[in-house]
C-alpha cells in the first residue's frame, strides 16, 4: 500500500489533484484508514497511469473515467494505443524540428526556402496529430468526415488543395500589408474563400468557425506557422473570421424573421 504523499511522488503529481480524483470518482484509494488516510494499492497506481496518459492527449476528466470505467476497457490495449500516439508525435515533433532548422537558415540567408516547403511539417503528420485532438473538442462524426473525404484525394488533388489554401493565407497576408481592414468588404470576400476551401475536409459550422479564430490565436503551433507570413496575422484573422460569422449568423436570423413573417401572412 502507498500513501497519498508517496503516490503523488511517484506519479509527479500533487496531494491536491489526487483528492480531488477521488472526489469526482476518477482514482478512488483502495481503502480509507481510521484516521481518514487513503491508501492506494498497485491497481490504483496503474489507473494513475492511464489517467495522466489520458491527459497528456488533452481528454477531459470526465471523459477519461468514462473511457476507465467501460466493463471491457482492457489496459494492455489502451497501452499500446498511447504507445503509437506518442511515437507519431515524436515523429511530427521531428519534423517540426527540422523546419525549423531550415527556416532559421532560409531567414539568416543561407539557403532559400519555398513557401510550401515552409509548411511541409504541417501536412499529413500534423493533420494526425490534429485529427486526435478535434475528436476530443468537435466530436468523432465531424473528424471521421473529414478523414473520409481527405483519404478519398489522390496525391495530385491534395497537393492541390493544400496550395489552394496557402494561396488564401498569402493572399490575406497581403490585405495586412495593404493596411485592408479584416472588415473590408475585398477582405471579407477572402474569408469566404477560407470557408468554401474548409469544405475539402468537412462541413464546417459557424461554431467550428469561430473556434477556428480563437485556435489560430491560442495554438503556439497555428501561431508559428502563420507568423511566417505575417506577424499580425494570426489576430488578423480571428477578427476576420469573428467578423464573417457574425454577418452569417446576423443573415440566417433575419432569414428566420423572414420565414417567421410570411408564415403569419399565409394564416
Amino acid at each position: 500500500m502507498y500513501t497519498v504523499k508517496q503516490v503523488a511522488e511517484l506519479a509527479g503529481v500533487s496531494v491536491r489533484t489526487l483528492h480531488y480524483y477521488d472526489e469526482i470518482a476518477l482514482l478512488s484509494p483502495a481503502k480509507v484508514g481510521g484516521n481518514g488516510y487513503r491508501y492506494y494499492d498497485d491497481a490504483a497506481l496503474l489507473r494513475l497511469q492511464q489517467i495522466l496518459f489520458y491527459r497528456e492527449i488533452g481528454m477531459e476528466l470526465a471523459q477519461i473515467r468514462d473511457v476507465l470505467d467501460q466493463p471491457d476497457f482492457n489496459p494492455v490495449t489502451a497501452l499500446r494505443a498511447h504507445r503509437a500516439v506518442i511515437s507519431e508525435k515524436i515523429a511530427r515533433l521531428g519534423h517540426l524540428i527540422d523546419t525549423i532548422d531550415e527556416t532559421i537558415q532560409h531567414i539568416t540567408g543561407e539557403t532559400t526556402m519555398s513557401k510550401k516547403r515552409l509548411f511541409q511539417a504541417f501536412s499529413d503528420e500534423q493533420q494526425a496529430d490534429y485529427t486526435r485532438e478535434a475528436r476530443l473538442q468537435y466530436g468523432p462524426d465531424t473528424v471521421n468526415e473529414s478523414m473520409r473525404r481527405w483519404k478519398g484525394y489522390t496525391p495530385a488533388q491534395r497537393e492541390a488543395i493544400m496550395d489552394e489554401g496557402n494561396r488564401i493565407y498569402d493572399d490575406i497576408a497581403e490585405a495586412i500589408r495593404a493596411n485592408l481592414s479584416p472588415d473590408d468588404a475585398d477582405v471579407q470576400a477572402l474569408f469566404a474563400r477560407w470557408h468554401g476551401h474548409l469544405r475539402h475536409f468537412y462541413e464546417p459550422t459557424l461554431d467550428l468557425l469561430r473556434g477556428l479564430g480563437e485556435l489560430y490565436t491560442s495554438d503556439p503551433r497555428f501561431i508559428a506557422n502563420l507568423s511566417e507570413l505575417h506577424p499580425d496575422l494570426p489576430d488578423y484573422l480571428k477578427r476576420g473570421i469573428d467578423q464573417y460569422v457574425d454577418d452569417l449568423e446576423f443573415a440566417e436570423i433575419e432569414r428566420m424573421l423572414a420565414e417567421d413573417e410570411a408564415a403569419r401572412s399565409r394564416r
